[in-house]
């Protein structure tokens, strides 16, 4: 794992990339009442490579833009209940992938779930930050704009 020798400081939502998922960029929130990372998906398929766990999800990347699709892969972790804002629980698929931030990469598990109503695509929750980042609840954007 590569890991920043001190914490980034970063704005409450930031532009983010998902490099093993081929996602570029994608605006997330930066969301430290979650425990757990979250990726928006409309559709998941789990499926099995080299006799391992693995998830196919087919993403809108981009908020209020539903003809561009991608199509990712990665590691299937498990299943986990998860509780949303709401209080609602549900069984999500839990992947394995790379996040990039502001030059920096690190491993991160993130969950994967419909959030068509949702403003943001992407949540990164506490566990993702712990050693590497450090909210500034003021700010947006510090590590670039679209």
């Amino acid at each position: 794992m590569q890991q920043s020798p001190e914490r980034m400081r970063v704005g409450w939502r930031e532009w983010v990339a998902l490099p093993e998922l081929g996602i570029e960029r994608i605006k997330a929130k930066l969301d430290t009442g979650a425990r757990t990372s979250c990726l928006h998906a409309f559709k998941t398929e789990p499926f099995e490579r080299d006799n391992k766990p693995w998830l196919r999800m087919h993403v809108h990347p981009h908020q209020g833009d539903e003809q561009t699709v991608l199509v990712c892969e990665a590691p299937l972790v498990e299943y986990r209940k998860v509780t949303d804002s709401g209080g609602h629980a549900e069984q999500r698929p839990v992947i394995l992938t790379e996040l990039t931030m502001g030059g920096a990469r690190w491993p991160i598990e993130m969950t994967v779930t419909n959030r068509d109503t949702m403003k943001f695509r992407m949540l990164i929750g506490r566990t993702a930050m712990q050693g590497h980042l450090m909210v500034d609840a003021e700010a947006s954007f510090l590590l670039g704009k679209e």
